[in-house]
């Protein structure tokens, strides 16, 4: 992302690319447990709302902005408890954007990585997957139903991707 008027992160002047880095790097943690699970194919749907979900977990996480120096390790509870079904996750990812974006008004530096973040969310927000209804009940306590089986709903796409994102931390 390309700002004019803006000194880059190093100072060196006008005109120079900002380099999301708090975001891609988020972003690449996410991708890593998700695909340590292998609970779905990284060219999915449901992949993509798992990465978003989590990446948006792990960047709205980092209030002291130390995201790059974090070990992930010391970080996984942290990320269980924000995405364990109890929680009121969309309710925090939309405090914590509105608290980073009035940040970046106050203090008129470009945020690309805000941006992204920005990005992601509506996607997720804006996003419905065909998925099987796990809130159905099984009639009489019958055997399991097949993948293609059984009653399918629209489910926004951070519905999806939240569980997913919690399950591969687990089986991190």
């Amino acid at each position: 992302m390309l700002h004019r008027g803006h000194e880059s992160a190093d100072g060196t002047g006008e005109g120079e690319l900002i380099v999301p880095m708090a975001w891609l790097y988020a972003e690449y943690i996410a991708d890593e447990l998700l695909r340590t699970g292998d609970l779905m194919p990284p060219t999915s749907f449901e992949f993509r709302a798992g990465r978003d979900a989590l990446a948006l977990t792990i960047f709205l996480s980092d209030a002291d902005g130390e995201l790059s120096n974090i070990r992930v390790v010391s970080q996984l509870e942290t990320w269980l408890s924000l995405t364990a079904y109890d929680q009121p996750w969309q309710d925090w990812v939309g405090e914590r954007m509105a608290l980073l974006a009035a940040g970046v008004v106050e203090s008129g530096d470009p945020a690309p990585d805000l941006a992204l973040a920005e990005e992601a969310w509506r996607w997720l927000e804006e996003t419905e997957l065909l998925a099987p209804d796990l809130n159905a009940a099984v009639p009489g306590g019958g055997p399991a139903v097949g993948e293609d089986e059984g009653p399918k709903v629209w489910t926004k796409a951070w519905q999806l991707g939240l569980p997913l994102g919690h399950l591969a931390i687990h089986l991190f």
